[in-house]
């Protein structure tokens, strides 16, 4: 019971999040660092995100889960062939262990998301503080590079 409440919070959390036609394009591919994984970005019609990833943590090798709800700060990249926005945000992150009761925390993520001229690819880089609420308080960070396709 104690692994399996868990385990029903990230999957309502991840199919809460799964795009409607009436949202913008989604971008899947992968994360790696902390988590080592799956990515995935919903851009909402407002331009705002969502972001989630699925992975494993690299520390203890155990199931991690986050999704954010993202804002965001256009860099102007004329030159350069695209837009580099930095982003900043606020969301949950769930890590499911074999041994102990999962932990759960809030995650503050920075990053910077280039999207290439086409609005195919982009490329990521961020950095998120996490206050562990569950099972007891508690201060981390993670953060990772990437890359996602957009369908």
């Amino acid at each position: 019971m104690r692994v399996l409440c868990p385990m029903i919070l990230a999957a309502a959390v991840l199919v809460a999040l799964i795009p409607s036609p009436a949202r913008a394009d989604l971008g899947v591919g992968v994360i790696a660092g902390e988590p080592t994984g799956f990515s995935f970005k919903w851009w909402n019609e407002g331009g705002t995100a969502v972001d989630a990833a699925i992975g494993w943590s690299l520390g203890d090798e155990n199931l991690y889960v986050h999704s954010d709800y993202l804002w965001p700060y256009t860099i102007k990249a004329g030159n350069i062939g695209g837009g580099a926005p930095l982003y900043y945000g606020i969301g949950a992150r769930v890590v499911l262990h074999d041994d102990r009761d999962a932990t759960i925390g809030v995650r503050i993520p920075v990053g910077l998301d280039y999207m290439f001229d086409n609005g195919r690819v982009d490329i990521f880089v961020e950095i998120a503080p996490i206050l562990t609420m569950i099972p007891e308080g508690d201060f981390d960070l993670s953060g990772g590079l990437g890359m996602r396709f957009y369908f």
